[in-house]
């Protein structure tokens, strides 16, 4: 004992930790590293009963801070947790970095289906669960855009005005300090973008990075709970949106930028365009400037992409992997000509 027995976690003292704050947790603990994060660390703790919960952490060794505030997600998600809006329930929060390195905090695990690819989506997901899947994220995502910020107490967590522009400074910003060679298409993007902001038609909770991958499903395709809530702010609902749509790969459709196959190439999902009615119907905000948003979530996923190549250059996400490293390193500019393209129809 003593030892941190995997990666970013300091068991001895994680193991203490847990004991006084987590209830629900018998001894002996275990840790496992669940594959798939990109960002922000994500755990399994397991007991001596096999009762799992959730431990997140930030990336090891230096980043960029303003996305991996552990302390800033836990409130989300416990703001979020009495809403329509479903997420895991917040059970503890460590803001001590003494104990493991970072501040961490834990969360209920929720059985069901992650789909992070077309390969993922098991055989008994058939094409009813595909579209209760498809309305379901829809709705989730307008409640989200339909809360009031003060009525959950997230009406201080972000600015209210000015999303767009402040995504462009920040994100064009965070791309130049992990910027390791030039990729133009960026910065015409961003150029773009900048000159065609549409007016923010509401103030909102807005997720970040709402896409399929970052849903926990029931059998029958309806949200579960909503993950990852690292980037979440107040700003513009389309915002969201676009992101989700930019993930909307239909049949037929050449998206390498995205590196696999997303689950809405296979026969049960409706196409973009059905989405966004639906979104609409359900909002009543006006996605006519649709475009624009897409635009915006593919530079975006760029400038990330660029964030997460240069962590792993510099080998702060667990062991070192050249073909993962490589990867990253073409998505960025594959996904910077996808924004390109899509900006050409920006009017």
């Amino acid at each position: 004992m003593g030892t941190e027995t995997v990666s970013g976690i300091a068991q001895d003292r994680v193991d203490r930790w847990l004991a006084d704050h987590v209830a629900e947790l018998s001894p002996p603990l275990r840790y496992e590293l669940i594959a798939g994060g990109r960002s922000n660390l994500t755990y399994y703790v397991l007991d001596a009963n096999e009762h799992r919960v959730v431990l997140r952490r930030p990336p090891l060794g230096a980043v960029l801070q303003s996305a991996h505030d552990m302390g800033r997600e836990h409130r989300i998600i416990s703001a979020l947790a009495p809403t329509a809006v479903p997420v895991p329930t917040p059970l503890a929060f460590c803001d001590d970095p003494e104990v493991t390195g970072a501040p961490f905090y834990v969360m209920e695990r929720v059985d069901g289906v992650i789909l992070r690819d077309a390969d993922d989506v098991p055989e008994d997901f058939g094409e009813p669960a595909r579209a209760q899947l498809a309305r379901s994220i829809i709705d989730v995502l307008a409640c989200l855009a339909l809360l009031e910020p003060d009525d959950v107490g997230l009406g201080d967590l972000g600015r209210r005005d000015g999303y767009v522009e402040r995504q462009l400074r920040r994100w064009h910003a965070q791309f130049e300090k992990s910027r390791s060679r030039e990729v133009a298409e960026v910065d015409e993007v961003h150029r773009r973008l900048a000159s065609h902001v549409p007016p923010q038609q509401r103030t909102a909770i807005v997720h970040g990075d709402y896409r399929i991958e970052n849903c926990i499903l029931a059998p029958d395709g309806t949200v579960r709970a909503v993950l990852d809530w690292e980037l979440c702010t107040l700003g513009d609902p389309l915002a969201d949106l676009g992101w989700l749509v930019a993930y909307w790969t239909q049949p037929g459709e050449d998206a390498a930028h995205m590196n696999r196959r997303q689950p809405t190439v296979l026969a049960g999902f409706p196409g973009r365009a059905a989405i966004v009615e639906r979104y609409v119907e359900r909002t009543g905000l006006d996605a006519s400037a649709l475009d624009f948003y897409v635009a915006l979530g593919l530079w975006k996923l760029a400038c990330i992409a660029e964030g997460v190549y240069a962590r792993y250059r510099a080998g702060v996400m667990g062991a070192q992997d050249t073909a993962v490293t490589d990867r990253f390193g073409r998505q960025v500019q594959a996904l910077a000509r996808a924004a390109l393209d899509v900006s050409e129809r920006l009017r």
